[in-house]
């Protein structure tokens, strides 16, 4: 059961106050509108003509918020059944078939399912569930891919408590904010 999310829309591009689908409960914790615009005031001129991979990926708002921001192409990567759906709807919604790809995939095992993604992705989104020790595996795997492009973005969504891994030598941390109890992490791949 998919319900329309009446606090969830895109907020900025051509799709602005576009809402979104959700999968009611507590199955997935979509990142906050005014966190979302947070985000990519930062990110500002790095969307435009991105290749973007939206990871635990939940209802794709990240993702589609790329796009409606003029991001090429967005990946969108889950785990669950449930979610899977929701993204596959709200992107039919908003008309992005043509530039969106989902996969269902465990994203804690690997990241083979983007091997064959091209181009090289520039701008990751990577929202885990929080406190669950995935932000190193995904991290880990999305190197192992060897899909991202040099000096990609990588955007993470963690709690305070979970620590960006520093044995990860190809991703450098550039910035960090703390959003009440969200903590956004700012890596660039270096290689």
């Amino acid at each position: 059961m998919h319900r329309k999310n009446t606090g969830l829309r895109i907020i900025g591009g051509d799709l602005k106050g576009k809402k979104l689908y959700s999968i009611p409960g507590t199955t997935i914790r979509p990142t906050a509108d005014r966190l979302r615009e947070s985000i990519f005031n930062i990110l500002s001129f790095r969307v435009q003509d991105a290749v973007v991979l939206d990871l635990f990926a939940g209802t794709g708002a990240l993702g589609i918020e790329a796009l409606s921001r003029g991001a090429e192409s967005v990946v969108f990567v889950d785990n669950n059944r449930g979610v899977i759906s929701v993204i596959d709807r709200n992107v039919r919604s908003c008309a992005l078939g043509n530039r969106a790809k989902i996969i269902k995939w465990n994203i804690k095992k690997n990241l083979n399912c983007l091997k064959s993604i091209r181009p090289a992705l520039n701008l990751v989104f990577l929202d885990p569930p929080y406190n669950q020790s995935m932000v190193k595996p995904a991290l880990s795997n999305l190197e192992q891919s060897r899909s991202l492009g040099k000096e990609a973005c990588i955007v993470i969504e963690h709690s305070p408590l979970e620590k960006i891994p520093k044995d990860l030598l190809n991703f450098e941390v550039t910035d960090q904010r703390r959003y009440g109890k969200t903590l956004v992490s700012f890596l660039n791949y270096v290689i």
